[in-house]
């Protein structure tokens, strides 16, 4: 199915205690680029992540970003330092009766007191952390993906539109060639009439030169050639590989034909058509820009 290499792809879920956020998105790109927004401490998932993502797509500059917040504490143990907080005690214990000071020592007291707490992370299980993150990322890609394929099916509308507009105005130029000879032919006749007055006029001589003139315009085989390419589009277009790059090289084969039918022209018709061939074109070789 044809894709566009633009996307965005967003999910979040609460995983073992982990509120985990993945959001990817994608701009054109000729290869495969990939970069990663994560925190410090699961830099260790990006290249999991890459593979992940590489497995599912082939081009475009890919950005994923990453975040997780431990909502159940998980990773962090806290203890009391319970010498310290005796320490504290006793002394402010030891100045209540000097100075005639309430003994209204709290919980709230216990908490601002220097190194009462320590804090420690706990240590953690990376395939755990790993299974949640590639469940979030995996949902995250089937989002993005389909928004590509969407992107892509509009893309796939637009071109075949074009493609039928080149078909049309080739066909065009089809049924104006042949024409071209006969009008060389009667001009040319006029022409060694006027100059010649009375004289007879060589015959032969006048349809030799309208089939040498034909030789040089005819683009016979080019419309054949164009025809062709214009069937693999088609084809393409409908295929389920990645084509992007086969597109790129097939219209380029499409343009190097009008080019050479536009070389070849000598009717003012036919010159028009190559401009206004040459103009849709280039609107798909733009589109084929953003196919995966």
């Amino acid at each position: 199915m044809l894709r566009s290499m633009t996307g965005f792809g967003r999910s979040r879920e609460i995983i073992d205690g982990r509120d985990i956020l993945v959001e990817i998105r994608s701009v054109n790109h000729r290869y495969f680029e990939f970069s990663a927004k994560l925190p410090r401490s699961y830099n260790y998932l990006e290249d999991k992540l890459k593979q992940l993502i590489s497995g599912k797509t082939s081009r475009g500059k890919i950005e994923v970003s990453l975040s997780v917040y431990n909502v159940a504490g998980k990773e962090t143990q806290i203890s009391v330092n319970r010498s310290v907080v005796e320490n504290y005690v006793s002394a402010l214990r030891e100045i209540k009766d000097d100075l005639c000071l309430n003994d209204d020592l709290g919980l709230t007291d216990v908490f601002r007191m220097t190194d009462a707490f320590n804090v420690l992370k706990a240590d953690v299980d990376e395939d755990e952390i790993w299974r949640g993150v590639n469940s979030v990322a995996s949902s995250a890609l089937e989002k993005f993906i389909q928004m590509r394929e969407n992107e892509g099916k509009r893309i796939k509308t637009d071109l075949l539109e074009k493609i039928t507009f080149i078909e049309a105005k080739a066909k065009e130029v089809e049924k104006i060639n042949p024409e071209t000879t006969e009008i060389y032919r009667n001009k040319l006749y006029e022409k060694m009439t006027l100059l010649l007055e009375n004289t007879s006029i060589d015959e032969q001589r006048i349809l030799l030169e309208a089939a040498v003139f034909a030789e040089k315009t005819a683009v016979d085989e080019e419309l054949v050639r164009l025809g062709s390419h214009i069937a693999q589009l088609r084809e393409m277009l409908d295929s389920e590989d990645i084509i992007g790059r086969k597109l790129d090289f097939l219209v380029q084969e499409v343009n190097r034909e009008i080019n050479t039918i536009g070389s070849k022209a000598q009717d003012l018709r036919v010159t028009k058509i190559v401009v206004d061939l040459k103009s849709e074109l280039e609107k798909i070789r733009e589109q084929i820009q953003n196919i995966e």
